[in-house]
């Protein structure tokens, strides 16, 4: 709000406006009531938003650890498919029951769950505590956003939103340095240093439940809606047995029979989803009806690129950093800041300038250009690129998603009704994870499916080396016990008629032993999982070039004045459209 105009009232902010309510029922609040109430909404987004990268940076431990690195995607791409199954949930029950209980109820859940991860002894069981951890999860981005987005006008959403970028920013400041922390701890107060990675969300979450209840007042009136529980049912028929092939596929074989059977239900699911979605009309989990308009459908179709290009990168630059440069999950964490900056940047410019101007079509348009730009970058990081070259190029990839972050939702927002303005926003966050969870699986699928492969490839150049064959005869770095046990497990290999490259298998349940071997016998390790992951970093660029092409077809709307402004009407070829169009 200007500070030339009287303070308006106190109004309650009605998060739930009555279905068919136009833009001017939308409460009229003062800067200072809409921060009071953003600091409710940031605490539950910084819970979600730490955790996703304090479990980043400290995933590798807790894989070595349990004994099953290739099988991590199922960790992250668990809580992605519950997270993205209840996000159009929460949209609906958040008209029927009020957002703020939702939002309580999100908050509760996530803390269960993590309290479960604390316990895992495998990585199938955190696997299925992280599902609990998402259905939570899957509420607290989507709920703080349609909040914003019900009781702030268009054209000063960006900036509002900007404070939770901020947030994200911080977390991902902190959670990598945090996550890193804990997972190069032995022991914390007698328990596992890692499994204080999920443990330390117990009183930030006790915190956020305090703020939330005491500073998020709003007044619901209530729509009755029937829940869509088929269409989540057939939402989750498709997803799940999609993702366990993309995970599985690689040891299954892609043509078996079980990875047919596989894709049959999972096509399966998908066609009943669409049925059930066109049958339930107005009340589908996700009302197709808001895909015929041209803002929504290319949004949605840039966010599932984005969000597969995005996830696929996040999940590849920490092992890079881990595995191929050998840092400390700490180091990793602190390595990651430039990317952190960039999404900081980019996020904070283009709010700033969408406020001002009151337009966002070139922010994504830009920002999946030089996410492709960047991924195809990192598809020439080999393993003795020097470290500040590849920060550099993560600084330009969190550019590319500190453009997409918030035009994205505000586009999908500003191209709806208010009634609407709850499940179009679950709906943008939606397209978002289901991108980021085929991302996940397919991405660290290719990559170990890849780096066995590159690693004997590796073996077969450098293992006949004068270097390598020195370092065989008398190791002159890394652990001793390390190296002996590497070497006789060679010496055996070959003494059976293998080439050797087979040891190169064990890296792929537990790569801690490669920072401790000598730098020369590691390094076919580290040039066979760096190709791997040049392999991941080309596949990603691509789909992110699917994404551009996407955020072309994006209309060129304005987002209508600021309060207190008449609309500009200058130019003839931009629309100014109200919440309502």
């Amino acid at each position: 709000m200007s500070d030339t105009t009287a303070e308006p009232p106190r109004v309650d902010a009605t998060a739930d406006a009555p279905a068919g309510a136009g833009p001017d029922a939308r409460p009229v609040l003062s800067h200072k009531e809409i921060l009071t109430i953003l600091v409710g909404l940031m605490m539950g987004m910084f819970l979600a938003a730490l955790d996703q990268t304090i479990v980043a940076s400290a995933m590798r431990v807790i894989a070595d650890d349990l004994n099953d690195l290739a099988g991590q995607a199922w960790v992250t791409t668990a809580y992605l498919i519950t997270a993205t199954i209840t996000t159009p949930l929460y949209g609906k029950l958040g008209d029927i029951y009020g957002r703020k209980k939702l939002f309580i109820f999100a908050i509760t859940i996530f803390t269960i769950g993590s309290m479960l991860c604390t316990l895992s002894w495998s990585i199938p069981s955190l696997a299925a505590f992280r599902a609990v951890q998402g259905i939570g999860a899957g509420g607290l981005f989507s709920l703080a956003l349609a909040i914003i987005g019900d009781i702030v006008p268009p054209r000063e959403r960006a900036k509002y939103q900007g404070y939770f970028l901020a947030v994200f920013g911080t977390s991902s400041v902190l959670g990598p340095v945090i996550g890193g922390f804990f997972a190069g701890q032995e022991t914390i107060l007698g328990v596992t240093g890692w499994r204080w990675v999920f443990l330390v969300n117990v009183p930030i979450a006790v915190a956020a439940l305090i703020v939330v209840t005491r500073t998020l007042h709003l007044k619901h009136t209530r729509l009755d809606h029937r829940i869509d529980y088929w269409g989540a049912l057939s939402l989750s028929v498709a997803l799940v047995p999609l993702l366990i092939v993309a995970e599985q596929g690689r040891a299954w074989g892609w043509g078996s029979p079980t990875s047919i059977t596989c894709y049959a239900i999972g096509v399966a699911g998908l066609v009943a989803f669409f049925l059930f979605e066109r049958s339930m009309g107005e009340e589908a989990l996700i009302p197709l009806r808001l895909f015929t308009n041209r803002t929504v459908a290319s949004s949605s179709v840039a966010s599932v690129f984005i969000g597969m290009g995005m996830f696929g990168g996040l999940a590849a630059i920490p092992l890079y950093l881990q595995i191929v440069k050998g840092s400390s999950p700490t180091q990793a964490g602190l390595q990651l800041l430039p990317m952190t900056l960039g999404i900081m940047a980019g996020s904070i410019v283009s709010g700033q300038l969408i406020s001002r101007t009151g337009r966002y079509r070139h922010f994504p348009i830009m920002g999946a250009a030089i996410l492709v730009l960047s991924l195809y970058a990192f598809h020439f990081v080999g393993a003795d690129t020097p470290l500040w070259k590849t920060m550099i190029v993560m600084f330009f990839f969190g550019i590319g998603l500190g453009f997409n972050f918030q035009p994205l939702t505000l586009a999908v927002q500003n191209a709806v009704d208010r009634r609407d303005m709850g499940v179009a926003t679950s709906s943008a966050t939606f397209t978002r994870q289901i991108g980021g969870t085929l991302g996940t699986a397919v991405f660290l699928s290719i990559l170990f499916s890849q780096a066995g492969t590159k690693i004997s490839e590796a073996f077969a150049a450098i293992a006949p080396t004068p270097e390598f064959q020195a370092a065989l005869r008398n190791p002159t770095g890394g652990d001793p016990a390390a190296n002996k046990a590497f070497i006789e497990q060679l010496q055996a290999s070959q003494q059976s008629g293998g080439s050797g490259a087979g040891v190169g298998g064990a890296a792929l349940s537990d790569s801690s032993f490669i920072n401790q071997l000598d730098p020369t016998l590691a390094k076919p390790f580290l040039v066979g999982f760096s190709d791997a992951m040049s392999v991941v970093f080309l596949v990603a660029g691509g789909v992110l070039v699917l994404a551009f092409i996407a955020t072309l077809f994006l209309p060129n709307i304005d987002l209508g004045p600021k309060p207190g402004e008449r609309p500009a009407t200058k130019d003839e070829d931009v629309v100014v459209a109200p919440a309502g169009h």
